[in-house]
C-alpha cells in the first residue's frame, strides 16, 4: 500500500469520498505538470509539508518507551516492526505549545528516513499528499513563519492553502548554512585567482626557457634539458607554507573537507604535505573534490574515531587521568558524534573514579546522531572485551551499556561554538573538533575551554593537534597520547 492511499483512507483523514475522488480526478488532470509531491500535515494549526521522498510510512501510536538524559524534544523509542527508532516531537522542537493528552493517547507519526537512519516525528494532523511543480515553490519570508528560516526550504500554494515546506535535510543531517555557501564562494574565487596567477607565471617562465633554448648551441640546450629533467628538491619546511601548491592544498581542505589549518594543526599539515608530494607524483597536489580531501586527511584523525576504543587505548586513557578524589566529576565532550568515544570514555571513567558520580556533557550538531545515540548498541565482538562489565541485555537480547554510564551521559544537540551554560569541568575531551572550525572560533572555543576548565582539571584534544604554543597550558604525554592542564 502507498503513502498516497494510506493518507486518503477513511482511517487516516477526514476527506468525504467525494472530496477525494475530486482531488484524484485533479490530480490526473494535472499529472503532466506535476514534478514534485510532499507529504501535508498540520503543527498549532498551521500547514506545513515534507517532501515525500523522506517519507517511509505513517503510524499512529502511543506509550513510547522513556530514555533516560535525552534532549527534551526526544520523547522516548518505539519498537517499528523489530526496529528501535527514535520518536521526536516536532512541536517541542519549534517551541510549539503541546496540548494536554491522555497517557494511552496515540500520536500522528511520520516515520522518515534520512541519510539511512530512520526515526518518527509527533504532528498534530497528518492530511494527504499534495502534487506540485517545482517552480511553483518560493523562497521562504520570516514575516509568515513562526518558526527559524533555515528550518524551511519554501512555501507553496495548492487548492488554496499555503504549506510551508521543512528542509528536512537541514533539520536532521550537518548541512551547509548560507555562511558556509558565502565561504565557498569566496574560497572557489580565491583559488581561481591563483590557479590563473600560477598558470601565466608557469606559461612565461616556458616561453623565456624556450626562447633561451632556441638560441643556445645544440649541446648547451641538450644539457639544459637534462638539468630541467632533474628531480627539484624538496622546499624547507620554513618554505612549504610559501609555495602555490601548499595554498591550494590548504584552501581545499577547507572547501571540501571543512578543516581549517592554523597553528594547532599546521605542524601537521607539513608533514603531510610533503608525504602527499610524493603520493601524488606525476599529477596534480591540488585537492579537487571531498574524496581528494578524506585521502590527505586519513592519517589525521586520532585513534578510534566513531569506534569503541580498543583496550590499549583506553589504557592510555586511563594512565594519563589525574587523581581526583571529588564526590561529582563534570566532563566536557563536545563533537561526540554517535557517541561511541562518549561511552568508551564513560567506562574508563567509571573504572578510574569509582567513588565519584560521573557527569559527562555529550555534544553534538547532528541531531540524528545525539537522538540515536542513548539506544546504542554494542556488537558482539566487542561485547566480550574491555566494555563487558559495563554492558547489559535489552529485552531483544542485544548487548546495550548499563545503567550506570548511561545515566552518566547527557547527550545534548548544541553547537560549542554558541554560549556553553556548563558547570566549572573537571575534564575536556575534544578530539579533533577545533581543526574543523575557523580560526575566530577556534580562539574563542579554546578561550571557552580554559574558562569552564578547574585548575585541577585536563583537556584532551586530537593526536594531531597541538596547544603547546599556547603558555597558559602544561602538556602531559601518554603513549600517543597528549593532554594539557592549567599552568
Amino acid at each position: 500500500m502507498t503513502i498516497e492511499s494510506i493518507l486518503i483512507s477513511d482511517e487516516n483523514t477526514e476527506l468525504t469520498t467525494a472530496a477525494v475522488t475530486a482531488d484524484v480526478e485533479q490530480d490526473r488532470k494535472a499529472q503532466d505538470v506535476i514534478d514534485f509531491k510532499m507529504v501535508t500535515f498540520s503543527l498549532s494549526g498551521k500547514d506545513y509539508a515534507i517532501d515525500i521522498m523522506y517519507v517511509k510510512e505513517i503510524a499512529k501510536a502511543g506509550m513510547f518507551t522513556y530514555v533516560p538524559n535525552t534532549l527534551p524534544f526526544v520523547v522516548g523509542v518505539y519498537n517499528l516492526r523489530g526496529d528501535i527508532i527514535p520518536i521526536l516531537d516536532m512541536r517541542i522542537f519549534f517551541n510549539i505549545d503541546v496540548p494536554e493528552q491522555k497517557p494511552d493517547a496515540l500520536c500522528n507519526l511520520l516515520i522518515l528516513t534520512v541519510e539511512e537512519q530512520t526515526f518518527g516525528i509527533i504532528v498534530d494532523k497528518i492530511d494527504k499528499v499534495v502534487g506540485v511543480q517545482k517552480a511553483s515553490i518560493q523562497p521562504p519570508h520570516p514575516l509568515f513563519v513562526d518558526i527559524n528560516i533555515k528550518y524551511i526550504s519554501g512555501v507553496v500554494e495548492s487548492s488554496k492553502r499555503l504549506y510551508i515546506l521543512l528542509d528536512i535535510s537541514r533539520i536532521f543531517s550537518k548541512t551547509k548554512d548560507e555562511e558556509e555557501y558565502k565561504l565557498e564562494a569566496r574560497q572557489a574565487s580565491i583559488t581561481k585567482q591563483m590557479e590563473a596567477s600560477f598558470n601565466e607565471t608557469r606559461a612565461s617562465k616556458n616561453a623565456t626557457t624556450a626562447e633561451v633554448s632556441d638560441k643556445r648551441p645544440a649541446s648547451v640546450a641538450e644539457a639544459y634539458a637534462k638539468a630541467s629533467k632533474a628531480e627539484t628538491p624538496a622546499p624547507k619546511a620554513d618554505d612549504i607554507t610559501q609555495s602555490n601548491d601548499y595554498k591550494f592544498v590548504v584552501e581545499g581542505l577547507k572547501k571540501f573537507g571543512k578543516f581549517n589549518v592554523s597553528e594547532l594543526n599546521e605542524s601537521w599539515v607539513k608533514h603531510r604535505f610533503s608525504e602527499w608530494q610524493k603520493e601524488r607524483s606525476g599529477s596534480s597536489v591540488q585537492i579537487q573534490n571531498e574524496a581528494d580531501a578524506q585521502a590527505f586527511l586519513k592519517s589525521f584523525w586520532s585513534t578510534g574515531t566513531d569506534q569503541f576504543w580498543s583496550s590499549d587505548y583506553a589504557d592510555q586513557v586511563y594512565k594519563i587521568l589525574p587523581d581526583n578524589s571529588a564526590k561529582q566529576i563534570a566532563v566536557w565532550n563536545p563533537g561526540c558524534s554517535k557517541g561511541c568515544e562518549t561511552y568508551s570514555l564513560a567506562c574508563v571513567l567509571a573504572k578510574r573514579y569509582p567513588g565519584a558520580k560521573i557527569r559527562i556533557y555529550a555534544q553534538d550538531t547532528d541531531l540524528l546522531n545525539v537522538s540515536n545515540a542513548p539506544m546504542m548498541t554494542v556488537p558482539a565482538e566487542q561485547a566480550s572485551g574491555w566494555l563487558a562489565p559495563y554492558l547489559g541485555k535489552t529485552a531483544s537480547g542485544e548487548n546495550t551499556f548499563n545503567q550506570q554510564i548511561k545515566e552518566s551521559i547527557m547527550f545534548e544537540y548544541h553547537d560549542c561554538q554558541h554560549t556553553n551554560a556548563l558547570p566549572m569541568i573537571d575534564l575536556i575531551f575534544s578530539r579533533d573538533l577545533l581543526s574543523l572550525l575557523d580560526d575566530g572560533a577556534q580562539k574563542n572555543v579554546l578561550s571557552d575551554f580554559e574558562e569552564k576548565l578547574k585548575g585541577n582539571g585536563i583537556l584532551f584534544l586530537g593526536e594531531n593537534e597541538s596547544i603547546s604554543h599556547m603558555q597558559q597550558f602544561l602538556e602531559h604525554s601518554e603513549g600517543a597520547l597528549t593532554a594539557y592542564s592549567k599552568q
